[in-house]
């Protein structure tokens, strides 16, 4: 089988609208011929380039199945940052935003990473990837670092204590869980401030 048929046959059972590296194809044959191969695959319509060194699957769009999308910017970054072992996290506004303890949506989509700064693009939208400290990648994947990393960037007296409550349920905690992740939170060097919100939240648990 050549190498041009290796990569065809991989890339059938690439799922749709799910960005992969070309790094991964080429313990399939030479460099060149992985990258001529995958251009081949470009050119047909059979693959899309969404970023140097990524390709996705069109997938149909469900209301208008004759109309193809690719992928997201924020998926191709989630893909770069799998691929390089790195953490990749949604900075501070952004997870204050997502879990409801603002309400403005940051202009900017920008993530935390431990890589290097860089940015993705696909259509109109735009993911800024900015290298921070390893502090506020802190519990990565968790509820409680979507929480520091919110409440790190937000002012105490600004967020009310219905809106902690609030996030709480968007992250759908137990009480129990809802206890140890407090415990966490007040092992942080947050503001004093913020320590005595967060207490002021525990006793309305056992109310």
């Amino acid at each position: 089988m050549s190498v041009s048929e290796k990569v065809n046959l991989r890339v059938q059972h690439m799922k749709r609208g799910v960005p992969f590296s070309i790094s991964g194809f080429y313990s399939l044959g030479s460099r060149a011929s992985v990258e001529k191969a995958m251009s081949r695959l470009t050119k047909e319509g059979q693959i899309a380039r969404v970023s140097k060194g990524y390709y996705v699957r069109p997938k149909p769009l469900k209301s208008i199945p004759s109309v193809q999308v690719s992928t997201s910017a924020e998926e191709v970054a989630r893909a770069w940052a799998r691929e390089n072992n790195y953490i990749l996290v949604p900075q501070g506004l952004e997870s204050a935003y997502r879990l409801g303890l603002q309400t403005q949506a940051p202009i900017k989509k920008i993530f935390w990473s431990n890589g290097p700064s860089r940015q993705f693009a696909i259509g109109n939208e735009t993911i800024e990837v900015r290298h921070t400290t390893e502090k506020k990648l802190r519990w990565a994947g968790r509820p409680e670092g979507a929480l520091f990393r919110s409440l790190s960037v937000l002012l105490p007296e600004s967020v009310s204590l219905q809106s902690i409550q609030k996030a709480f349920r968007r992250l759908a905690l137990t009480s129990l869980e809802s206890r140890q992740i407090l415990k966490k939170l007040q092992s942080t060097p947050l503001p004093i401030a913020w320590q005595n919100k967060l207490s002021q939240f525990e006793l309305s648990l056992t109310q």
